[in-house]
């Protein structure tokens, strides 16, 4: 046995029970995304006539190829493929990063990776054991989505399948290459992330270009490749073989990095501090380890805003005198039942504001939950040694968190209302009215860290449930009592024609405030985390 890859199975054993909660998670978020589609678009573009409009509405639409791309066939599953493939490889490449540098820069930050290899574990070992696991995710996500889309025909179903895992492991291997080259595991996800995102914005930009998918810039995008697959119209197999000579090169760059630094070195050192300017307070601290991952967010979220606007008009277009389809937008965006261009135009709207509040949730989970990183780092109980309290340490990285979640969906609308070019005070007001439903969420957040330390990763769960319910459950016309689980359900949609009650934006953030209060209470009563 080659010792360099000694002690891997014990690695990779220790990480599946580690991701024992977040991968079956991740697995069916990925899969429910693609599987949740056929039926939905079924009851919507029932007849062959109907599938002929889309695909001619969507070839001269070049608003709504650069969101989803170009459709390559009139059936059920080419549909299916057309509506999830892109997003569904979109978030199997944020599993992949979130599972690999989990278990190699996130190791080696806490110093547990130190440890184990003071034991009969290779050098090799944690880095193959960490993309073990991703490739164990993306290949239960592939199974999923092909045995669900097999009836709709299995050559497509397994093209499908393959193109979204190794779209997956693609972005492992990167996450790999971020992990050697960065010294923190904040930083190697946002590299990593980067990258995602950069990947989507070329696939959007050229399939906005051109109906056929044959621009240059989406052909340089790996969501790109994913959409030349062709699932379901006359696959092309040998895009496959993009992924894994990609994959394949990026993996021996990774061991190649791998293999020439310590344990706990990079590439890419951080810079040594003191650092610039005055940290006067813990909120002061908390604001300069969260600016980052807030601009980039705030940037995001300003860009989705101006897409997401400049679709609405495309989006209309597209619903025509389809009725399920209106019936969808209309009851995601609160105004069923009433007619006319104008307001479903406006229930367009506050679906998109509904759906990036959502989106919001994840920003404020992950700020709220940077207390656990400092925490289980030990970077919290040196600081709480000198004269600062729990509340004062907590308050701080809270404050970023609110006002975080508070001014990335003002940027969202303030994008709505510049994309669609009317009405930017209506638009705003559309995303902050979702506020209190992410405070709700990021106060479950703070909950679970202040009360119960080891199940916090457990928040997102929640955020991701409630995304889930938003997205799919009005296209599978799930129960009202089912909906109603999400916080985000008990809001109005704005815009609107009617003056909204006060009532639930009152009682949803009260019991946001009520949440916060008890998990500082419970922060200041139980020991930190060793």
């Amino acid at each position: 046995m080659n010792t360099q890859l000694a002690g891997t199975g014990a690695l990779l054993r220790l990480a599946l029970r580690r991701d024992r909660v977040m991968a079956p998670v991740w697995i069916l978020v990925v899969a429910m995304l693609v599987l949740s589609l056929p039926g939905s678009l079924e009851s919507v573009y029932g007849t062959a006539a109907e599938r002929e409009r889309l695909l001619a509405t969507m070839t001269a639409n070049g608003s709504l190829r650069a969101l989803y791309g170009p459709v390559f066939g009139d059936s059920i599953g080419a549909l299916t493929a057309w509506r999830g493939g892109v997003f569904a490889g979109l978030l199997a490449g944020v599993m992949s990063l979130v599972i690999v540098v989990r278990h190699t820069r996130e190791e080696e930050e806490s110093g547990r990776q130190e440890l184990l290899s003071a034991a009969m574990v290779g050098r090799r070992a944690p880095l193959t054991a960490a993309l073990l696991a991703a490739l164990t995710a993306n290949a239960a996500a592939a199974l999923l989505v092909t045995a669900g889309l097999a009836g709709r025909g299995a050559a497509g179903a397994l093209a499908l399948g393959l193109g979204i895992g190794a779209t997956g492991m693609l972005f492992a291997a990167l996450a790999a290459i971020a992990a050697q080259l960065t010294e923190s595991a904040r930083l190697a996800k946002g590299l990593t992330g980067a990258f995602i995102g950069a990947a989507f914005v070329l696939r959007a930009a050229g399939d906005a270009g051109a109906p056929d998918g044959g621009s240059a810039l989406t052909w340089i995008s790996p969501l790109g490749w994913l959409e030349h697959v062709r699932a379901f119209a006359a696959e092309r197999w040998w895009v496959l073989a993009l992924f894994a000579a990609a994959s394949a090169a990026q993996l021996v760059a990774a061991y190649a990095l791998a293999a020439r630094r310590d344990v706990g070195m990079s590439f890419l050192p951080a810079r040594p501090g003191p650092a610039r300017g005055r940290l006067g307070s813990a909120g002061a601290l908390a604001w300069r380890l969260q600016r980052g991952a807030l601009l980039g967010w705030s940037l995001g979220f300003l860009a989705a805003g101006v897409v997401f606007g400049g679709m609405t008009d495309g989006a209309t277009e597209l619903v025509g005198d389809n009725a399920r389809t209106r019936e969808i937008i209309e009851r995601m965006g609160g105004q069923a039942g009433q007619a006319g261009q104008g307001v479903l135009a406006d229930a367009f709207l506050a679906t998109m504001a509904g759906m990036l509040a959502m989106v919001a949730a994840l920003y404020i989970v992950s700020a709220v939950l940077r207390l656990s990183a400092e925490e289980s780092g030990q970077r919290a109980e040196p600081l709480l040694a000198n004269a600062v309290g729990r509340l004062r340490w907590a308050g701080g990285h809270l404050a970023v968190a609110f006002g975080g979640s508070a001014l990335i969906l003002l940027l969202a609308g303030l994008g709505l209302g510049i994309g669609h070019g009317e009405d930017i005070g209506g638009a705003v007001a559309a995303t902050l009215g979702q506020l209190p439903a992410v405070w709700v969420i990021g106060a479950l957040a703070a909950l679970l860290h202040g009360a119960a330390p080891r199940f916090a990763v457990a928040a997102w769960a929640v955020a991701g449930a409630a995304l889930a319910l938003g997205w799919v459950g009005p296209a599978l016309n799930l129960p009202q009592a089912v909906l109603d689980l999400s916080p985000f359900a008990h809001l109005p949609k704005l815009p609107g024609g009617q003056d909204p009650s006060w009532a639930p934006f009152v009682a949803l953030t009260a019991l946001a405030a009520a949440l916060l209060a008890a998990a500082l209470t419970a922060l200041r009563r139980r020991d930190l985390a060793a």
